[in-house]
């Protein structure tokens, strides 16, 4: 029978004939070859490690294994177009870009960037049940990366769809409650460094507006910029402002911005027992800019540019209501 040659430890070596069985190997060729092949093993295994948490690695990642709320999110609302968008895009093409996240506990990660992507697999896979939307891409980055991804964050909202100021001043606070920053200022000089310093000054004015009434609000990204420092401002100089404030939106539990708004512009203007000039019976007074009342038992009378078919609608929503 023809004998053939087989490769071992010390290169190619003439073998026994083919009779269906391997020669003997030496067991020093043995351990050689254990020992190398252990070696390669333990080298793939660290560079794939290195690869992993540097980033450069792309991980399959379970939707509920990633908390989406582990860093604060700049936008408060997503828009159903662009999230319609979004999802046919995954839908038909998969999810092409890798969101980015951090190791927490065992088998947990928080979410730094792709929020967005994240939503749409969600929504996508308790739509359809599909398998293919049952996990995310992502990649692993150090917890260290959280300013940088804050910063890219907010550089994109600000290029594609400007942030209120209520939405950079919540950033700022959240960022530093975190950890990511110092203090809310320190996050308001990292994050928006390219903005001049007086629009880094009415962040900062909202940070305190988000400290004092962040929870008791519904619809804070709808506070004009006025309003807002208007707000702070007299909290300043009234220390019992805020919890009135509060009081005052619990009980009439606005259910849309206008009537949140016109909650917020009433507790700016003295209280009737605190003006110097008794208003006339039954005069009209100032209610909030553009709507004057006016008062009898029994009636009430509303005029001025303010009183718009839509504040209509939010009034009459508002007092069925209640």
């Amino acid at each position: 029978m023809a004998k053939r040659k087989r490769l071992s430890a010390f290169g190619m070596v003439a073998g026994h004939e083919t009779d269906g069985h391997s020669a003997p190997v030496p067991p020093v060729a043995r351990i050689a070859a254990e020992t190398a092949t252990q070696a390669a093993l333990e080298e793939l295994a660290s560079e794939l490690r290195q690869a992993r948490d540097s980033g450069r690695l792309v991980l399959d990642l379970p939707l509920p294994s990633v908390k989406a709320t582990h860093l604060q999110r700049d936008r408060m609302h997503m828009d159903p177009e662009d999230m319609a968008s979004l999802k046919a895009s995954i839908r038909d093409r998969g999810q092409q870009v890798p969101v980015e996240v951090v190791a927490l506990s065992e088998g947990q990660y928080g979410l730094i960037s792709g929020a967005r992507r994240l939503a749409a697999l969600t929504a996508l896979h308790g739509e359809t049940g599909d398998s293919r939307f049952a996990s995310v891409k992502a990649l692993l980055r150090p917890f260290e990366a959280a300013p940088e991804a804050y910063l890219a964050m907010v550089e994109e909202n600000e290029i594609r769809a400007d942030l209120s100021f209520y939405e950079r001043g919540r950033l700022a606070h959240e960022a530093a409650r975190l950890g990511v920053f110092d203090s809310p200022a320190a996050a308001v000089r990292m994050l928006f460094q390219h903005a001049p310093a007086p629009k880094r000054s009415k962040i900062l004015s909202f940070v305190a507006l988000h400290e004092a009434l962040g929870d008791a609000l519904r619809f804070p990204e709808a506070i004009p910029e006025k309003l807002g420092l208007a707000l702070v401002k007299a909290m300043q100089g009234d220390p019992h402002l805020a919890g009135r404030l509060r009081d005052r939106l619990k009980a009439a539990a606005p259910d849309s911005a206008a009537l949140e708004r016109h909650v917020l512009e009433a507790a700016l203007r003295p209280d009737s027992a605190e003006k110097t000039q008794p208003q006339p019976e039954n005069a009209f007074q100032d209610v909030v800019a553009g709507i004057r009342l006016k008062t009898s038992p029994g009636r009430a009378v509303l005029t001025g540019r303010g009183v718009t078919e839509a504040f209509l609608r939010d009034l009459h929503d508002w007092l069925q209501a209640r």
